[in-house]
């Protein structure tokens, strides 16, 4: 029994081998707590101020396009300049946006164009900082430990999205919106305390400048690398077919069961949650492209049988099991862009990352309820979770690279790992001096 627990419990070597990281991950558990309770806050105002279901969508739509253009930006900056000082900045500047919804919220007639326009520069300055914060990692955690390290990421993120929007419904119903503010702002100043005490990480030597060339350049390189193209291809198919979250309010009062909306919302972030707190296993893959196509299959089959079941417990079900496979994907896919992307356009392939991720639920929302109009709730939940089984299998067929993935043998995984090793040595000889 010791010996299975040990198979499967976090894998801490990450914490105990980088204060860095230590610091970097306290960060994250109190932003990501933080930025749930203004994530749910911002909706629930714009309805209380509009009463209109298309204004709180309509948030979505300032966000996308900052996004897509400062993900890209973000990326070449985050290649050229101090990671730790543009996270720092861009921390400092998503602390100073909620401060702007805090005054906003104490108003006596609260108004409705600050919260589109802090949604706007919220997605901007998140652009900026992702690709810096994701390219901090394999820096500051050594080269073996990339994958339990994003392991130990994700715990703390699937946490926050199971207990942060409970904690904000709750906190905003009794005390208000100025309140979930006024708390993010104070975890922004504790996160930032913790950030300023990492060290430095400057750019690599010869580093290019940010432009729109440099940005073309990182595009060029993900284009050649076909196991690359792999994992960014599988995670926008899964979410493009797959992501049926927009239904959910229908498909639970289909099925008689409008108590279970809170819990469809959770149960995938609670299947992820359990996948990370029994992810010791993660540091014994080597074959990661096979990992993610049979966690991207897990994903499709298990919103096909969500949408098919008739009962609420099996589509509960379904979910868990959907988001425990979406966090075997994400592991899969975090562990072959750590491990093998030269540091040097390390921000780039995180600027494209960020896109990979975060337009294709943008554009599943639409899908599902596009479909849900046509074709009814539950049929576009499971043909939406077919397609993307279809879909991955007809990717991995097109990219045999990706199947072929294996770190002990990948020739840009093992130029990584020697880099990573000089630059180990390098640091060890100059503290010696």
């Amino acid at each position: 029994m010791r010996t299975l627990l040990r198979s499967v419990r976090p894998d801490l070597a990450p914490w105990h081998a980088s204060r860095d990281f230590r610091l970097l991950w306290m960060s994250g558990c109190v932003t990501g707590f933080g930025s749930y309770l203004t994530y749910v806050a911002v909706p629930m105002q714009i309805k209380d101020l509009t009463d209109s279901s298309f204004a709180v969508g309509l948030v979505g739509a300032f966000e996308l396009v900052p996004l897509i253009f400062f993900g890209l930006w973000g990326g070449a900056l985050a290649d050229a300049l101090d990671r730790r000082k543009l996270v720092l900045r861009s921390e400092a500047l998503l602390g100073l946006l909620a401060g702007v919804l805090l005054l906003n919220a104490l108003l006596p007639t609260p108004l409705l164009w600050p919260l589109y326009l802090v949604a706007a520069l919220v997605a901007a300055a998140d652009g900026l900082q992702r690709p810096a914060l994701d390219s901090l990692t394999p820096r500051i955690v050594p080269h073996q430990h990339l994958a339990a390290a994003f392991a130990l990421n994700s715990l703390y993120r699937n946490a926050a999205s199971v207990a942060g929007p409970a904690l904000a419904g709750v906190i905003v119903a009794f005390s208000g919106v100025q309140t979930a503010y006024a708390l993010d702002v104070l975890t922004f100043v504790v996160s930032l305390t913790l950030l300023a005490r990492i060290r430095a990480v400057p750019p690599s030597t010869g580093a290019e400048r940010p432009s729109v060339r440099a940005v073309l350049t990182g595009v060029r390189y993900a284009w050649s690398r076909k196991d690359l193209l792999g994992t960014y291809a599988i995670d926008t198919i899964a979410m493009l077919f797959a992501f049926p979250v927009a239904v959910f309010p229908f498909l639970a009062s289909e099925l008689g069961a409008d108590w279970a909306l809170g819990p469809m919302y959770a149960a995938s972030a609670a299947g992820a949650l359990l996948v990370g707190a029994t992810s010791g296993w993660t540091s014994r893959v080597h074959r990661h492209g096979r990992l993610l196509v049979a966690a991207a299959l897990g994903w499709g089959a298990a919103m096909t049988l969500a949408g098919l079941s008739g009962s609420i417990w099996l589509v509960l079900l379904g979910l868990v099991l959907a988001g425990g496979a979406d966090q075997v994907s994400g592991i899969a896919r975090a562990t072959m862009w750590n491990q093998s992307i030269p540091d040097e356009v390390r921000g780039r392939m995180a600027g494209v990352e960020l896109l990979s991720y975060s337009v294709g639920p943008q554009l599943g929302q639409v899908r599902a309820g596009t479909m849900a109009g046509l074709v009814g709730v539950r049929a576009a939940v499971w043909s939406g979770g077919l397609a993307c089984v279809v879909a991955v299998l007809a990717v991995a067929a097109a990219l045999p690279r990706l199947l072929a993935y294996d770190d002990r043998t990948d020739p840009h995984t093992a130029a990584v790992r020697a880099a990573h090793d000089r630059a180990e040595a390098a640091k060890e000889s100059a503290a010696a001096l």
